[in-house]
């Protein structure tokens, strides 16, 4: 696969799981063996405790994803929803991942956005940029 990656790029991600360093304080919410949850506080300032979930090697992208790690992902997924419903009591739970950039990927490693929904919450009208 082709890398969307600038050639100095420096994963954010890795700078923080593997550094402790980057642009954004390190606030991981769980430690899985092959994934890490993280909050994700920079883009849905109206649905609170959104986090993302994401493998701590890196792979740029769903085409780069090992097979092996689909069930970690979706277990560390399926856990930060049942925490979101029982600590917001929100009315949903969502989900989105992005590929490349016509499909909006802005971060060159994989990770799932998982957030609260609340009836009303205007969520994509409420995104910082």
């Amino acid at each position: 696969m082709i890398s969307h990656a600038p050639a100095d790029y420096r994963c954010p991600f890795c700078r923080n799981l593997n550094e402790g360093k980057g642009d954004w304080p390190l606030e991981i919410v769980h430690l899985y063996d092959e994934v890490a949850v993280k909050l994700n506080i920079k883009w849905w300032r109206n649905n609170p405790g959104a986090v993302l979930v994401v493998p701590r090697a890196h792979y740029e992208n769903v085409y780069d994803l090992p097979i092996e790690l689909g069930t970690p992902m979706q277990e560390a997924i399926r856990d930060a929803a049942v925490a979101m419903k029982q600590a917001f009591d929100c009315d949903g739970v969502s989900q989105r991942q992005h590929n490349e950039p016509a499909g909006h990927q802005d971060v060159w490693h994989y990770h799932v956005h998982v957030f609260p929904r609340f009836e009303g919450d205007h969520l994509y009208q409420s995104r910082d940029t």
